[in-house]
């Protein structure tokens, strides 16, 4: 845990609404920063507002979030939505290993009956499996990973302080086998001339197959503002023979329209044959219907 600043501060709320092609309609984010390293994260501009350039080791810690959330939830207002649980940085990072932040929120949500969804690099998740093993029996949980690399060498380069990609398949497995929750793998991003690589992705369904993931989900890596920088700058120093492809690609921010269809036209096949899905919200909606009584069952929590 070495290296990394804690700052403790307060939040006014503990949700924010999001809106634009999200499964869901609420946001919660227990910390600002992230001890994951990853060179590609999207999130780096949110430091920003913090008056700090270095996101992945200056960690402010919302240590009223557990408050701000019951007073949501217990609001009259509130409609029982989906939470989305970390959709900018992750919920068990390095810090909560020290803040525990996490199961005071699982409680609330179990208290309140609310369904969530979370999406995770670290199989620290697994200490709170009991909180969410009653979650997901009670009102709805959908347990996710981010899983981009079966070469654990290019792993450690990309994401060098989350867990290995077999101890994430590992978690995910044992969500799916032994709770009511469902379960997915995001490939996000993939990594033009990296990650790309379809014995990397075939690795990957294959794994996701035998883990009983519910869905995957595959997007090509964008590059914009900071993070445009940061990952050129990783690419020039480890992996320097993609460089000025990479440079060449990005001007935009954004791959070309052809790389994209190129990579689903790899994609797809190799999901119908792993017999996987790409619909991330029917699993969870299906739990959720059948957890709610009646008069809740003719409404779909997501949009």
């Amino acid at each position: 845990m070495s290296g990394f600043i804690y700052k403790e501060i307060e939040c006014k709320s503990a949700c924010n609404n999001v809106r634009g092609g999200f499964p869901y309609r609420w946001d919660l984010n227990a910390y600002r920063g992230c001890g994951h390293g990853c060179k590609y994260c999207f999130a780096l501009y949110t430091h920003r507002y913090m008056e700090s350039d270095d996101f992945f080791n200056e960690i402010y810690v919302k240590t009223n979030i557990a408050e701000r959330l019951e007073i949501l939830l217990r609001s009259k207002s509130w409609k029982g939505d989906v939470i989305n649980l970390g959709g900018v940085t992750d919920s068990y990072q390095p810090a909560e290993e020290r803040y525990r932040l996490m199961p005071e929120i699982w409680k609330l949500l179990i208290r309140y009956k609310n369904p969530a969804i979370i999406s995770t690099k670290s199989d620290l998740i697994l200490r709170d499996f009991e909180l969410i093993e009653e979650l997901a029996a009670t009102a709805g949980v959908n347990v996710a990973s981010t899983i981009t690399c079966s070469d654990e060498n290019d792993r450690e380069k990309i994401e060098p302080g989350a867990v290995s990609s077999e101890r994430r398949f590992r978690m995910l497995e044992i969500f799916k086998r032994e709770t009511k929750a469902s379960t997915g793998m995001h490939i996000m991003p993939v990594i033009p001339f990296i990650t790309d690589r379809r014995e990397n992705l075939e690795s990957l369904f294959s794994k996701g197959r035998a883990a009983g993931i519910d869905y995957a989900l595959v997007q090509p890596m964008n590059l914009r503002g900071e993070t445009k920088n940061t990952f050129l700058s990783f690419a020039r120093a480890e992996y320097p023979e993609y460089y000025d492809r990479l440079c060449e690609m990005y001007k935009t921010g954004y791959v070309p329209k052809e790389y994209k269809e190129c990579l689903y036209k790899t994609v797809r096949p190799l999901m119908k044959a792993y017999k996987i899905s790409s619909d991330c919200r029917s699993p969870i909606n299906k739990i959720i219907q059948e957890l709610k009584t009646p008069e809740y069952r003719q409404i779909s929590l997501f949009d």
